[in-house]
């Protein structure tokens, strides 16, 4: 049985830094094959039920609206077995590319070759709390440099998906592993850093990390009391205080990912908001700690192209779940 001291053997193949582009097209196991379809599920969570994210923390912005209740989408793979505890894949911004994940586990969890197959993982997209930037309960859930938004996923989030009665009612002995190696988080822009925070302030919780557009820049709130720690937010990781470098290595498999056309930044003032820039930096701090990562730059592409999702994640997807040992 797995545990979150099993030792996986998942290779190097897929590591290291890629270019593609500037053709695209859709992976095949991306689109309805006709594969046994999975279960879909859906239900909200009050914000002001939530005992980390209520919505009215000081930091906030009184102009940028917060949601009132946060959609919570989940979906369960035909290959899955009631009462077996489950891996599961956190994805952020909710629904987001869940239709392009749902496909993927269609089509890859029954699949014979051992290089191209995925684990019977439960996906659960969760929506943002609302708005953007600087001020907002969004940036204040992905940007914030701490472990909040990662206790939220697994304290709340994940144990309000058990519960729900609908599907306890499909599944009722539904569960999901507690080992962190079959943890998996995805996201994009503020969703990439807030997968790389995850796992990064709680790799006993969440140790694999898909960051598409990754916002590793200044976008902390600026009143932030992750301010005297990380005053430049998300852009520590690789800036000259050097995090990742200088920290003892996490047992974490990172994949990040940047356009040519993300947001780039040209004053030379707005350094700390270049997004190209940190996601190479980024790629060469896990390349010179020596981490799993695998790093890909997209050409004539833009921030969170879809066409970009549509060639790579089902590559992705194989590549991060390398080497899981189910329970």
């Amino acid at each position: 049985m797995a545990d979150g001291n099993s030792i996986e053997t998942p290779g190097s193949v897929g590591n290291g830094d890629f270019i593609i582009g500037p053709d695209y097209k859709i992976d095949p196991d991306l689109t309805d094959r006709g594969r046994p379809k999975g279960k879909s599920f859906e239900f909200s969570l009050r914000l002001a039920d939530s005992k980390i994210f209520r919505g009215d923390d000081s930091t906030l912005d009184a102009t940028k609206p917060v949601r009132v209740q946060r959609k919570i989408f989940v979906y369960v793979p035909a290959a899955y077995k009631d009462g077996t505890k489950a891996p599961v894949l956190v994805t952020l911004d909710g629904p987001s590319r869940l239709d392009l994940v749902k496909h993927a586990l269609d089509n890859l969890t029954g699949s014979t070759d051992p290089d191209r197959s995925l684990p019977a993982f439960i996906v659960v997209a969760v929506e943002n709390g609302g708005n953007d930037g600087k001020g907002s309960e969004r940036g204040l859930e992905y940007d914030t440099m701490s472990d909040r938004f990662a206790r939220f996923i697994n304290d709340e989030v994940l144990s309000a998906v058990l519960t729900n009665a609908e599907i306890k009612t499909a599944y009722p002995r539904i569960a999901f592993t507690e080992n962190p190696l079959g943890k998996a988080v995805m996201g994009c822009s503020s969703g990439g850093a807030a997968a790389l925070t995850m796992g990064w302030f709680r790799p006993d919780l969440f140790r694999r990390l898909i960051t598409y557009s990754g916002t590793f820049v200044d976008q902390q709130d600026d009143d932030a009391s992750e301010e005297a720690k990380y005053p430049l937010g998300a852009w520590e990781y690789h800036s000259s205080m050097k995090l990742i470098e200088s920290t003892d290595k996490k047992p974490l498999r990172i994949f990040t990912h940047v356009s040519e056309n993300d947001n780039r930044a040209n004053d030379p003032e707005e350094t700390y908001h270049n997004w190209v820039m940190a996601n190479e930096r980024t790629a060469k701090a896990l390349h010179a700690k020596g981490y799993d990562y695998r790093y890909v730059f997209s050409r004539a592409s833009k921030h969170c192209d879809a066409n970009v999702f549509e060639q790579t994640l089902a590559d992705t997807l194989v590549w991060m779940w390398r080497g899981y040992i189910p329970e």
